[in-house]
C-alpha cells in the first residue's frame, strides 16, 4: 500500500471543533458535574461503591486509604491516584461536608490548609451516613453500566436516601461552565421535601419556609437573605457570609474574639493576612494576633489597642479580609445527562422523583422475590400434606431428575417447586417446621399485597418516600451551624423587643446605658436617694432622656456626621453600672467625637418628621436648619449631617418645631436672639449660613446655642472661664436677624475671663463645672439669682490655682428628681406624653449637647 494512501485529508477547522467538543462533553459529564438524583461526581461514586464492594463498612475495622484507592484505580476509575485521594479525603473533612460520607483515621488535614498524609499512612471506612447513600444498591433500583475495561459493573447513579446535592453541595469547573453549590441543613431539606411531595404546586417561597439559607459546617452568620433568595429562584445568586465574632471589654484593652470563620477560608492564611494588614498599617488599631483554637475548638484572639475602638477595627476586617466574604452560587448539574442550571425547587423535585423511581423499582424487585418464594413454599406445603406420598416417588426413583420428574406428573407442580422439594431436608419433616411453612407463606402473601398497593396506589408510595425520609432525619439531623441575619429590610427587629419604658443616661466622657424604668421607681416617697451611676472619678452623668425601647437615639459628632441607634441597641445596665462608651457602639473615626444627642420617637412618622427641624451651629458661628425628614433613613456607617470647613466643626444640635427662638454666644462676652424663622431650611449636606459675625481677633469662636421652648420658665445662665456667671432674664435680649454682632451677655474683662458657656437654665437644674485641673464642682441654678444682661455677674466658684479655668459647663438633673417616686411619674408621662423627641421646660427631655470644651 502506497504511503500517500494512508493518509486522510480532513478540514482541520472541523476536526478542532468535533474534538474539543467530545473533549468538553466529557469533561462536563464524566469528571467535573455533580448529577443532580445522588450529588455525586463519578470519583465519587466510585469510591464509595468501591468500599461497599470491600465491605468497608461502619461496622468493620478500617482499612488502609492505599487499599481503597488501589481498589477505586484498578476497577472503575482510570486516572491518576491523587485524584481518588484527594475526593476521599474530602469526604472525611468535617470543615468541607456538612454531613461526611467517609470517616478518616489520622491526617486528614485541618482547617489550616494542611495537606493530609499520604495515602499509605491513613485509615477510613464508610460512615454510616455514607451507607444510607448506598441503602437497596443491590435490589435493582438503579441501572448498572460496564467499568472502563468492560470486566465489572459499576453504577450509573446511587439510589440514595439523602438529598446528597442540596446537603452537602458540589464546586467544579468544567469546560465553559461550572458549578459552585452551597451546604445545607439536612433536617430542612427533608422537610422542603416532604412539603413538596403533599403539595407538588408549592413554589419557591413556599419552600423557602423550611429551607431559609445555606448551612456551612464551618458555621458563622449567612448577612442578608437577598442573595440566598436569588439563587433559590433562578440558580445564581452570592451569599454573603461573615464571621462569628465578638468584642470582650477588658481593663486595659478590649479583645476581638472569633469562633467560627466564613465556609472555604484557610485559618491560617487568614491570620497572615491580618497580620500583614497591620503591617502595612493599612489597618490601625490591632496591637496582636493570636491562634488560640485547640481540640475545643476555633478561637482568634485579636488585641485592639488601648485607645482604638473595636467596632471600628472589626467592621474593618470585615471590610479587608476573608472575615467577611461570598460564596457565588451557581447550581449547575446533570439532568438526564445534560448540564442544566437549576433552581431550588428543581433541585428538590428531581431528587424526588429519584427517589420516587428507586421505591417503584425496588417494590417490583421485592415483589418478584417474594412471589418466587410463596411460588417455592406453595410447593413445599403440599409436599408435607402428602409426604408419605413424596417420600415413595424419591426413594423409586434412580436419578434426581427422575424423582424432580415424577413429582412434576404427580403434582402438577413446576420445575422449581419440584427441585425445591427435592433438595428439602428431612427435618423440614417434622410437624413444627410444616408449621413454620404455613406462618412463612401467610406473610410472604402479606408482603405481595403490599408491594402489589404501593404500585397500584400512588399515595402509598408517597408515604413510603416520606416515612423513609423522616426516619433519614430522626437518624442523621442535627441543628443548623450558621446563623441567618436578616437585614432590616426584610424583618422588623422590633418585634423581639418590647416596648418598655427605659431611662438613658449618658455621661460627660461619653458613657451610655439604658435602665428600665421600673428601677428607679424602687424607692419610696421622702426617701434619701440613690446611687445614680456609678462613674469614673472625673466623671458625671449629663444627660438623662426618657424613651422607650422602639425609641431612636441621634448621634451628631464634631465633623457633621450623624448616626443612630435604636434604643434596644444601647447596652443595658443597672442604676448604678458605668456604661459602654459610645465611641465602641458606632462606626466613629478615631479623631472624631460625639458632641450631641437627639432622641426621637419614631422616624416613620411622616407627619412629624415633614414638620420638625434639626439646627446645627459650628464654632465659627454657622448655622443650618435641615428637615428631620432628611434624617430619617438610618445607615450603619452614618451620613454626612453638615458638610464642615476645615478649621470648624458642629458645638450643637437641637430639634425644633420651626416656631422656637434661637440664642448663640461667642467667647467675647456677646449673643445675638432671632427667631428660627431667619433661617431658610437646606439639605442635608449643605454647609449652612452664618448666624452670628465673630470679631476678628483671631481668638473668638461660638461656645453655644439655646433654643428657647418656654420663655416663662426659662432663663439664661452663662459662666466665665474665672468663674464669674449669672441669669438673665430672656426678654432682656432684644430678636434681632440672624448674622449680626449681638448684645453683651456678659461685661468680659480680665477679672471675669471669657465666655465659656451658655445653657437656658430653669430653678430645678444643678449646673456642673469642670476646671481645666479636673476639679469638678456642683452647684444648684436657684442659688444665682437674676440680674440684668450687662453685668459681670457673680463669683460661682473660686478657682485656687492661680492659672486655672473653668474648661467646661454642663447642666445636669438633680438628684433628687431622678430617685424621688414623683419625678419617676414625670419621666413616664413625658415617655408617654411626648411627640417623638420634642422637648419641653422639663430638664428630664432636655436635649443639650455635651458641653463645649475650651482647647
Amino acid at each position: 500500500m502506497l504511503e500517500q494512501d494512508r493518509i486522510i485529508k480532513i478540514n482541520i477547522e472541523e476536526e478542532m471543533k468535533s474534538s474539543y467538543i467530545d473533549y468538553s462533553m466529557s469533561v462536563i459529564v464524566a469528571r467535573a458535574l455533580p448529577d443532580v438524583r445522588d450529588g455525586f461526581k463519578p470519583v465519587h461514586r466510585r469510591i464509595l461503591y468501591g468500599m461497599i464492594e470491600l465491605g468497608n463498612t461502619s461496622d468493620k475495622a478500617y482499612k488502609k486509604s492505599a487499599r481503597i484507592v488501589g481498589e477505586v484505580l484498578g476497577k472503575y476509575h482510570p486516572h491518576g491516584d491523587s485524584s481518588v485521594y484527594g475526593a476521599l479525603v474530602r469526604m472525611a473533612q468535617d470543615w468541607a461536608m456538612r454531613y461526611p460520607l467517609v470517616d478518616g483515621q489520622g491526617n486528614f488535614g485541618s482547617v489550616d490548609g494542611d495537606s493530609p498524609a499520604a495515602m499509605r499512612y491513613t485509615e477510613a471506612r464508610l460512615k454510616k451516613i455514607g451507607e444510607e447513600m448506598m441503602q437497596d444498591l443491590y435490589k435493582e433500583t438503579v441501572d448498572f453500566q460496564n467499568n472502563f475495561d468492560d470486566t465489572l459493573q459499576e453504577p450509573t447513579v446511587m439510589p440514595t436516601r439523602i438529598p446528597n446535592l442540596l446537603v452537602n453541595g458540589a464546586s467544579g469547573i468544567a469546560v465553559g461552565m461550572a458549578t459552585n453549590m452551597p451546604t445545607h441543613n439536612l433536617s430542612e431539606v427533608i422537610d422542603a421535601c416532604i412539603a413538596y411531595i403533599d403539595n407538588n404546586d408549592i413554589d419557591i417561597e413556599g419552600l423557602m419556609q423550611y429551607v431559609k439559607a445555606p448551612d456551612f459546617p464551618t458555621g458563622g452568620y449567612i448577612y442578608g437573605i437577598s442573595g440566598v433568595r436569588d439563587a433559590y429562584e433562578t440558580g445564581r445568586g452570592r451569599v454573603v457570609m461573615r464571621a462569628k465574632a465578638e468584642i470582650e471589654t477588658h481593663t486595659t484593652h478590649d479583645k476581638i474574639i472569633v469562633n467560627e470563620i466564613p465556609y472555604n477560608v484557610n485559618k491560617k492564611e487568614l491570620i497572615e493576612n491580618i497580620a500583614s494588614l497591620v503591617n502595612d498599617k493599612k489597618i490601625d488599631g490591632i496591637s496582636y494576633v493570636n491562634d488560640e483554637s485547640d481540640r475545643e475548638g476555633m478561637r482568634i484572639v485579636i488585641d485592639v489597642k488601648r485607645d482604638a475602638n473595636a467596632s471600628v477595627v472589626l467592621n474593618k476586617l470585615f471590610k479587608m479580609t476573608a472575615l467577611q466574604t461570598s460564596f457565588g452560587v451557581n447550581n449547575i448539574a446533570l439532568v438526564h445527562g445534560r448540564p442544566k442550571m437549576l433552581n431550588l425547587k428543581d433541585l428538590i423535585r428531581y431528587f424526588v422523583e429519584h427517589r420516587h423511581d428507586v421505591v417503584i423499582r425496588r417494590t417490583q424487585y421485592d415483589l418478584r422475590k417474594a412471589q418466587e418464594r410463596a411460588h417455592i413454599l406453595e410447593g413445599l406445603i403440599i409436599a408435607s400434606d402428602n409426604i408419605d406420598e413424596v417420600i415413595r416417588i424419591i426413594r423409586a426413583a434412580k436419578t434426581p431428575n427422575d424423582a424432580i420428574a415424577g413429582l412434576i406428573e404427580r403434582f402438577n407442580l413446576s420445575e422449581i417447586q419440584a427441585r425445591a422439594i427435592v433438595e428439602m431436608r428431612l427435618r423440614q419433616l417434622t410437624g413444627l417446621m410444616q408449621d413454620q411453612l404455613h406462618a412463612e407463606y401467610e406473610e410472604v402473601m402479606k408482603q405481595i399485597a403490599y408491594y402489589e398497593e404501593i404500585l397500584s396506589n400512588d399515595e402509598l408510595c408517597k408515604k413510603v418516600i416520606k416515612d423513609e425520609l423522616v426516619e433519614v432525619k430522626e437518624k442523621y439531623g442535627d441543628a443548623r451551624r450558621s446563623e441567618i441575619v436578616y437585614s432590616s429590610e426584610e424583618f422588623n427587629p422590633e418585634d423581639f423587643y418590647a416596648d418598655d419604658q427605659m431611662v438613658i443616661t449618658i455621661s460627660h466622657m461619653g458613657y451610655i446605658k439604658r435602665t428600665p424604668l421600673s428601677e428607679f421607681r424602687a424607692q419610696n416617697r421622702g426617701g434619701v436617694g440613690s446611687k445614680g451611676s456609678e462613674t469614673r472619678d472625673e466623671d458625671f452623668v449629663e444627660h438623662i432622656y426618657p424613651a422607650t425601647m422602639h425609641n431612636t437615639m441621634m448621634f451628631f459628632t464634631q465633623k457633621g456626621k450623624c448616626y443612630w441607634l435604636k434604643v434596644y441597641e444601647i447596652p443595658e445596665g443597672t442604676k448604678n453600672a458605668k456604661g459602654r462608651a459610645i465611641q465602641n457602639l458606632l462606626n466613629i473615626d478615631s479623631d472624631d467625637v460625639v458632641t450631641a444627642y437627639l432622641r426621637v420617637k419614631n422616624l416613620n412618622d411622616t407627619e412629624f418628621i415633614n414638620s420638625h427641624y434639626v439646627l446645627f451651629c459650628t464654632k465659627n458661628g454657622v448655622i443650618k436648619k435641615t428637615l428631620l425628614e432628611q434624617y430619617s433613613r438610618p445607615r450603619q456607617n452614618g451620613v454626612n449631617a453638615i458638610t464642615i470647613r476645615e478649621d470648624d466643626k458642629v458645638i450643637e444640635v437641637r430639634m425644633t418645631n420651626g416656631d422656637n427662638e434661637i440664642i448663640i454666644a461667642n467667647r467675647n462676652g456677646r449673643a445675638i436672639r432671632f427667631h428660627e424663622s431667619a433661617v431658610r431650611v437646606m439639605g442635608r449636606t449643605a454647609t449652612g449660613v452664618r448666624g452670628m459675625t465673630l470679631d476678628e481677633d483671631g481668638g473668638d469662636e461660638v461656645i453655644g446655642m439655646i433654643c428657647i421652648k418656654d420663655p416663662e420658665a426659662e432663663s439664661i445662665m452663662v459662666v466665665s472661664e474665672q468663674g464669674y456667671g449669672k441669669r438673665s432674664d430672656i426678654e432682656d435680649y432684644r430678636k434681632t436677624n440672624r448674622g449680626g454682632k449681638g448684645v453683651k451677655t456678659l461685661n468680659i474683662t480680665d477679672k471675669t475671663g471669657k465666655l465659656v458657656a451658655i445653657k437656658s437654665v430653669t430653678d430645678e437644674n444643678d449646673l456642673m463645672i469642670i476646671n481645666k485641673s479636673g476639679i469638678t464642682i456642683r452647684l444648684k441654678v436657684a442659688e444665682v439669682r437674676i440680674m440684668g444682661r450687662a453685668t459681670q455677674g457673680v463669683r460661682l466658684i473660686n478657682l485656687e490655682k492661680r492659672n486655672d479655668q473653668i474648661g467646661s459647663v454642663c447642666k445636669v438633673t438633680s438628684e433628687e428628681e431622678v430617685t424621688d417616686e414623683n419625678s419617676n411619674t414625670d419621666l413616664e408621662n413625658i415617655t408617654e406624653g411626648e411627640s417623638g423627641g420634642t422637648t419641653n421646660s422639663d430638664t428630664n427631655s432636655d436635649l443639650t449637647a455635651e458641653a463645649n470644651s475650651e482647647e
